[in-house]
């Protein structure tokens, strides 16, 4: 990582905190943002918060926050403001960081990362490619086949084509089994995840997803274990002690992750030296194969008695709430929830140090 104070010199940090978002994650977001605000180094970085609502509108949100503590969420208030103010307002000359807390479409799907990369700001978490990638279940699945990363049975499916007569149901479930998990591909906190069984119920599930996206990936159903691991880096990288989820419902869906809480959660999980670092090759795999780079939460399902750890998907923008995996897993591993924020912002500032140097390279002739 490079020294923030060499590349700085003497001036403060300004790191915009984007929160809010047109996707159906919006109030995930902004309770994300709220525990991010209480917690980041004042000391050393100029903050401001910057909302997006569920129209699309960048609001100036005022900082309510600064030494208060968390609160439950982010308000998404405050006057209009468009992008060239919101990342170089008139008469500031630090450098800006933008710390994208925008989880699912419109904001982790490398919408507003393309936006930042115009905008020439360096942001923390994925690129562009590496965003996209990682939110689209379906295209995320089959760059990690191409791979060779071990993952789950699964089937595509887009809504323009999709009939649902009785022999695409039949072939679905005699491919994948009798029991399924139906997902929306671009989409995250388990938000339109249905879990069925049998035709009647897959043809619902699928109806539900295409809600959400016109895309929808059905996945046979794992009997095995939960398990999670935190990447942190670019070029390298560093990994959390793994955490085990035991979910309190039929499956770890959006109450169990935002809401009640029941989940259990065991961090760190009980796994030998092996095959912890199993989890770390195929991480390091499928971090290559969808270029994530900054920070990620690997989810893994693991089949004991059968085919060992299959990759479920990468995460790009992690909820950071207090009941939150990723930085619960980095805390376990000797990392504070600040200093996992610092660490965020060093290595946004190292890869945009390290991308524009080819940038400013001139074409040869």
């Amino acid at each position: 990582m490079i020294d923030r104070a060499t590349a700085l010199g003497d001036e403060p940090l300004r790191v915009v905190v984007l929160y809010g978002g047109q996707s159906a994650e919006h109030d995930v977001s902004r309770v994300t943002a709220a525990h991010v605000l209480a917690a980041i180094d004042r000391s050393r970085y100029v903050v401001e918060a910057i909302a997006i609502d569920r129209d699309g509108i960048w609001r100036a949100t005022p900082d309510l926050h600064a030494g208060s503590g968390p609160v439950e969420a982010l308000p998404v208030t405050g006057p209009h403001i468009d992008l060239s103010e919101a990342l170089a307002p008139p008469g500031v000359s630090q450098r800006t960081v933008a710390l994208p807390l925008l989880h699912g479409p419109m904001g982790e799907d490398g919408t507003v990362q393309g936006l930042l990369e115009m905008a020439g700001v360096p942001y923390v978490g994925a690129g562009v490619l590496g965003s996209a990638l990682a939110m689209d279940k379906a295209a995320a699945k089959e760059a990690l086949g191409a791979a060779g990363v071990p993952q789950a049975r699964w089937a595509t499916i887009h809504e323009p084509g999709w009939v649902g007569d009785p022999a695409e149901i039949d072939g679905i479930l005699a491919r994948l089994g009798q029991t399924l998990f139906v997902k929306p591909a671009n989409m995250g906190s388990s938000v339109g995840i249905s879990r069925v069984t049998g035709g009647e119920g897959l043809r619902a599930a699928i109806t539900e997803a295409f809600l959400y996206d016109e895309w929808a990936v059905v996945e046979e159903a794992i009997d095995g274990r939960e398990i999670e691991l935190g990447v942190l880096g670019n070029v390298e990288l560093d990994f959390s002690v793994p955490g085990e989820i035991i979910p309190g419902a039929e499956f770890y869906d959006y109450d169990d992750k935002y809401h009640d809480g029941a989940a259990k959660l065991i961090i760190p999980a009980e796994l030998s030296r092996n095959e912890i670092a199993e989890m770390e090759r195929i991480a390091v795999a499928a971090c290559t194969a969808l270029r994530v780079e900054g920070m990620g939460r690997v989810d893994f399902l693991y089949e004991e008695r059968g085919r060992g750890f299959l990759l479920n998907e990468i995460n790009t923008i992690p909820g950071f709430t207090p009941i939150s995996m990723y930085p619960k897993m980095w805390e376990a591993t000797g990392l504070s929830y600040r200093r996992l924020i610092d660490s965020l912002i060093d290595l946004a500032l190292e890869r945009f140090a390290r991308r524009s140097a080819k940038r400013q390279t001139p074409a040869r002739h």
